[in-house]
């Protein structure tokens, strides 16, 4: 970057910290083992949509970057490589989500992973706006184990916890609770006015 682009203010993007998202099995360990939360086998990517574009068009472009072919050089594979089964949807504030189920957490970080890198690749890395994970009670867990997000913000590669009550409120006690619980397993965010709520999260 030069001085010029230092005097006006303008920054070079700075690429995602993706490898980030796989530390999150191992905090979903302590989790588990320090508040009987587990994952709910879903998770989900969240984009805003680009200006111009129709929604089907947008939707066929997405689903052909993720279905990858193969690598010509690799004579060993046959199968295509892709993030798996996922569908896409819309929330009521006009962003697009990604949506995975595995019940297998370690799998569901990979394909998360692989979207999420395969759309910075084909240049959608500013229309990438974070990953939430879904987290829930375990069976037999005490009675204050709630259902919450952990989100990962894209450009800023650290994690927060949501966790969303009716009528459009937080528990932010539950919040902070997970925060002490696996703020050493985790890049977390520092800043809380970045914790947004996501409020329309497709996301179980």
């Amino acid at each position: 970057m030069g001085f010029l682009d230092t005097l006006l203010g303008r920054t070079k993007p700075v690429r995602a910290n993706l490898d980030a998202l796989f530390a999150l099995p191992a905090a979903a360990v302590t989790l588990q083992t320090a508040a009987g939360l587990v994952s709910s086998g879903s998770a989900g990517v969240c984009w805003k949509p680009p200006a111009g574009q129709p929604a089907q068009d947008l939707e066929k472009e997405i689903g052909d970057l993720l279905d990858l072919p193969n690598d010509p050089a690799d004579a060993t594979t046959t199968a295509p490589v892709s993030v798996g089964s996922f569908t896409q949807s819309e929330d009521s504030y006009g962003y697009r989500w990604l949506l995975f189920e595995d019940p297998e957490l370690e799998d569901l970080v990979t394909r998360v992973h692989l979207a999420n890198s395969t759309l910075t690749d084909a240049g959608w890395g500013p229309q990438l706006l974070c990953s939430v994970f879904g987290f829930g009670p375990a069976a037999g867990a005490a009675p204050d184990a709630k259902p919450f997000f952990l989100v990962y913000l894209y450009k800023r590669g650290t994690f927060y916890p949501f966790a969303p009550q009716a009528h459009e409120r937080r528990d932010n006690e539950l919040e902070l609770r997970i925060q002490a619980v696996v703020g050493a397993d985790l890049p977390f965010e520092g800043d809380l006015s970045r914790w947004f709520p996501l409020w329309d999260a497709p996301v179980h």
